[in-house]
């Protein structure tokens, strides 16, 4: 199992001292990669419903980091840590743009970005920025993923599409990965998996939370089901990382409500709970281990390195 964990986009640690000291402290403890979100605004009038929280309501005022950014820059003061967009939100940038910044941060990281993506969820958001039609934001999406793959082969290429169009260019340097960085969805939507079939190269959905809880039992049942898309399209299915998203809720002692949510409770439990998701398929887990301060981060960081991590496979 490789482990991963979530660098902060916005509130008191998305700070200089806080990202370089989370990502450099991940890194020294042996976790292999660190998930990026991804939002560029908050309008002040919201009526869309943020799908990872019961309220409805995303906990951002606005103080949200540019996350392709963020990637370059904590790159640059790491070595080994792989870095992962959970997720982009493809209509937001300019296709051409953001497959050029997404190449030169792999060139220059050595490798080390994988790109996970979404259509995404705020309206407002989209208005603001002058997207694509939020209506058509699944097919948008399809698109440019589809000008990505295009811009990052050797050239030169041109694109006709539904939504974007453009002549024979050139644009290099191509990533260092070949044929591209990896390609993750997230989400657990039958859209988000069969775009994981046809498109990605994983798939990276969150489910330790009220309103996406993947259980392991409801989580097989999933990945049943991507397995038959994945055969549909003529692709491995042996070739598609599963990779889940968890929010990490541990305690000093064990929880034995029947209720209890994965990756909650002991060091011993969260120990069962992944290898039941290993059983499944899962390859790579991914924590959100912020606290309030960067201190109480680091030593939860600490904790599951030191009680979790050895104890697994």
């Amino acid at each position: 199992m490789r482990y991963g964990f979530s660098l902060p986009v916005r509130g008191n640690l998305a700070t200089h001292e806080g990202i370089v000291g989370i990502a450099e402290h991940g890194e020294r403890l042996g976790f292999v990669s660190a998930t990026i979100a991804d939002h560029i605004v908050f309008p002040t009038a919201v009526e869309s419903k943020y799908p990872y929280d019961a309220s409805g309501n995303h906990p951002s005022t606005g103080d949200a980091i540019e996350p392709l950014s963020l990637t370059a820059f904590a790159a640059g003061r790491t070595s080994t840590l792989r870095f992962i967009t959970s997720v982009l939100i493809l209509p937001h940038r300019n296709p051409v743009l953001a497959a050029k910044m997404i190449a030169t941060i792999d060139v220059l990281s050595q490798g080390r970005v994988t790109l996970g993506i979404g259509v995404g969820w705020l309206r407002e958001e989209f208005e603001a920025l002058g997207a694509a039609d939020f209506d058509r934001r699944g097919a948008v999406s399809d698109e440019y993923l589809a000008i990505y793959k295009k811009l990052w082969s050797p050239g030169p290429v041109e694109h006709h599409g539904e939504f974007y169009s453009f002549g024979p260019l050139r644009c290099e340097p191509l990533p260092v990965q070949r044929p591209h960085p990896p390609i993750w969805v997230g989400g657990h939507s039958k859209v988000a998996l069969r775009r994981t079939a046809r498109h990605a190269d994983g798939w990276h959905p969150i489910g330790t939370v009220a309103t996406a809880e993947l259980r392991p039992l409801e989580f097989g049942g999933l990945l049943d089901d991507l397995k038959r898309m994945t055969e549909a399209e003529g692709r491995d299915y042996n070739d598609i990382t599963i990779a889940f998203v968890a929010r990490l809720h541990e305690s000093a002692a064990a929880i034995d409500t029947a209720d209890r949510m994965p990756f909650s409770g002991s060091a011993a439990q969260l120990i069962d709970d992944v290898e039941a998701y290993r059983k499944l398929g899962v390859s790579h887990l991914s924590f959100d281990f912020r606290a309030p301060t960067l201190e109480g981060t680091l030593e939860r960081m600490d904790w599951f390195s030191r009680e979790v991590m050895p104890h697994t496979r």
